[in-house]
């Protein structure tokens, strides 16, 4: 259920080798020249907490009570190794992206901004320095989450290029608005 709807789940992978940035990624990134990435092992301190806890009010529903729905408290080794990506203008943080590290692949575990400055695309921006650094790793895969069939706020994942759905019936196809599947109650099945 989403907003109110059964929707389907669209689990999502960018396979890095078929990857190039759009125009408005371009943009983005050009936008945002004047921030500084810094990529770590995880830690959790009272400013990521803070910045999640006014992240959070942006949510009409399904809110997230701690960073620790997300994260385990030892994030950087538990349950696997976990790096963040963190924006900084100056010694602001702006934004942390958390990113579960495997042998050929990254996954996208949450991410965080502050909302006050939402014009600078910050969630876009670390899904392009998730995907720079899943490279320089020399991984295949790097996966953003997931998305529901119709609109909604995950909406910006389908927009990242190279992408592909999983088909819940062990299949990964390539991803476009026009192939997205649809779905009715009529589709679901009980046994």
């Amino acid at each position: 259920m989403h907003d109110g709807e059964i929707r389907l789940v669209l689990p999502l992978r960018v396979d890095l080798a078929e990857f190039s940035y759009s125009r408005s990624q371009k943009r983005i990134l050009q936008k945002n020249k004047d921030l500084n990435i810094i990529i770590r092992e995880t830690s959790i301190d009272q400013i990521k907490e803070g910045i999640f806890s006014r992240h959070r009010e942006r949510f009409q529903s399904n809110i997230p009570d701690s960073i620790f729905d997300f994260l385990s408290t030892d994030p950087d080794s538990a349950p696997c190794q976990n790096h963040e990506i963190c924006v900084y203008k100056g010694d602001r943080l702006l934004a942390a992206s958390f990113l579960d590290i495997g042998k050929n692949s990254t996954s996208a575990v949450y991410a965080i901004f502050e909302p006050s400055e939402s014009k600078r695309s910050l969630g876009i921006l670390t899904i392009l320095e998730a995907i720079r650094y899943s490279r320089s790793l020399g991984c295949r895969y790097y996966y953003p989450g997931y998305a529901y069939t119709g609109s909604s706020v995950y909406d910006y994942k389908k927009n990242i290029g190279a992408l592909e759905r999983y088909d819940w019936s062990g299949s990964w196809n390539p991803y476009s608005a026009s192939t997205e599947p649809e779905f009715s109650k009529e589709d679901l099945t009980f046994d």
